[in-house]
């Protein structure tokens, strides 16, 4: 449902996958409405359906709260983009954006939710979470891209918090980007883009990747050992989407 809040707009999308019965994925559930069109598009594996989200009005801007909630049932494959950069933008409204995305995946189930980046514009300030609760044999491959300002121009702010259960909580973190103070030489050392991969899986196998020496980066294993978590802070966009590809050292066996 989509409607003027208090301040700002308020809208939910909603996706269910779900095994069609002949060898491929249905979408039951493809529902979204505001700035949250939602559009199923080909993907290269017949076994698996894509949706991507488009983004049909200005938004997030200041006091809106938008929300995307991912259900991907046993034994569906589904994946999730965008077709353009989010852009968090400032507005009259004296309030943050809320930007909030509910996954969850089933036993044997496949999700990997690989958006384009969100920008933070000059004097915009975004609180994102995303929550993604993984049953045993249900694989997740998550990308979060935040790039700090629009060419030429001051950062935004965003807040973003990431918690993940494989069962019980495997990660629990929160990121803030773009605060006064926070892109010296000890948090972003001026890096204008900053990302993470999340890898998730029973069947995980990954080997350390090498990055371009512009790029700041790390590979660590989660304690649950069905996972993976590649944080890294780049000079641009495009040298951060190159090393956040996980083909290049991880495969999730399907």
């Amino acid at each position: 449902m989509t409607g003027p809040g208090p301040a700002g707009v308020h809208a939910v999308a909603r996706i269910t996958a779900a095994p069609d019965g002949r060898g491929g994925t249905a979408l039951p559930l493809l529902a979204g409405d505001g700035p949250l069109a939602l559009r199923r598009v080909p993907h290269p594996d017949p076994a698996a359906a894509q949706v991507a989200v488009v983004g049909a009005m200005a938004a997030p801007l200041g006091g809106d709260r938008l929300r995307i909630e991912v259900h991907v049932r046993a034994g569906a494959r589904l994946r999730v983009g965008s077709t353009a950069a989010t852009i968090s933008l400032p507005s009259r409204t004296p309030a943050p954006a809320h930007y909030d995305l509910d996954l969850r995946i089933d036993d044997g189930a496949v999700l990997e939710w690989l958006p384009e980046p969100v920008v933070a514009a000059t004097g915009s300030e975004l609180r994102m979470t995303t929550r993604a609760r993984i049953a045993p044999g249900g694989r997740l491959l998550l990308r979060e891209e935040q790039i700090l300002g629009r060419t030429g121009e001051p950062p935004g702010r965003i807040s973003s918090r990431l918690t993940v259960s494989h069962p019980g909580t495997v990660l629990d973190q929160q990121t803030d980007t773009g605060v006064p103070g926070r892109n010296g030489p000890a948090v972003l050392a001026d890096h204008r883009a900053f990302g993470q991969l999340l890898l998730c899986s029973d069947t995980l196998t990954y080997s350390q990747p090498t990055f371009d020496p512009r790029v700041e980066a790390a590979l660590l294993p989660l304690a649950c050992g069905t996972a993976a978590l590649l944080t890294a802070v780049a000079p641009d966009g495009l040298l951060l989407r190159r090393a956040l590809d996980h083909t290049t050292f991880a495969t999730i066996a399907g």
